[in-house]
C-alpha cells in the first residue's frame, strides 16, 4: 500500500488505472466512476461501456458480463454489506480482468472484507469529505504460484493425474 496521496483525487487514480490497463470493455458503477468512464469513452470511442445503477447494481449484472475493467465508486457505502459482497463477488467470478473500488470510511466494510475477496489495498486518498481507499483486484496476479503445488512435492508423484481419491 502506498502512503496517502493528498494531491490526487479518486478520479485521478481511476484515470491512471484506465491509462495503464487500456480496457476494451469497461463497466462502471457510481458517480465518479461514470464520470471518468465517460471521459475515457470520448477519447476511446471503440470502448464497450456498461453502467450499473448504484441503487441495485446486482440487477444489471447478467452472467455473461466479462469486462476488462470494472470501476466502482460511491456505491458500497450505500448498499447493505451482503449486496456489496455479492456485487464484488459477481464481478470477480464472472471473469472481470481487473476491478478498482474506491470506498470511504464505513463501519460495514473493513480491510479484511476486501482481502477475503482477493483485493489489495492500493492507495489512500485524503479529501475534504474524509479519507477514501482504493482497492484493486487483478485476475492475473491475485493468486500467486506456489512452489509446492506440483507433482514433485507430493507423497506419490508417480500418481499425479492418474488416480483421484
Amino acid at each position: 500500500m502506498t502512503d496517502p496521496e493528498p494531491n490526487v483525487s479518486s478520479a485521478g487514480l481511476l484515470v491512471r488505472i484506465l491509462d495503464t490497463t487500456q480496457p476494451g470493455s469497461l463497466l462502471c458503477c457510481g458517480a465518479t466512476a461514470t464520470e471518468v468512464a465517460g471521459l475515457w469513452c470520448k477519447q476511446k470511442p471503440d470502448t464497450c461501456l456498461q453502467t450499473l445503477d448504484t441503487a441495485d447494481p446486482n440487477a444489471g449484472l447478467p452472467p455473461d458480463t466479462v469486462k476488462d475493467l470494472a470501476l466502482v465508486t460511491d456505491t458500497l457505502e450505500h448498499l447493505p454489506h451482503g449486496e456489496g459482497v455479492l456485487l464484488l463477488g459477481q464481478l470477480r467470478n464472472y471473469g472481470t480482468r481487473q476491478i478498482a473500488v474506491v470506498v470511504g470510511k464505513t463501519p460495514d466494510w473493513a480491510f479484511t472484507d476486501f482481502l477475503a475477496l482477493g483485493f489489495r489495498r492500493h492507495a489512500e486518498i485524503e479529501t475534504e469529505n474524509g479519507a477514501l481507499t482504493l482497492y484493486t483486484y487483478n485476475l492475473d496476479t491475485y493468486n500467486h504460484k506456489r512452489a509446492w503445488n506440483n507433482p514433485d512435492n507430493w507423497a506419490n508423484p508417480e500418481m499425479w493425474g492418474k488416480a483421484w481419491w
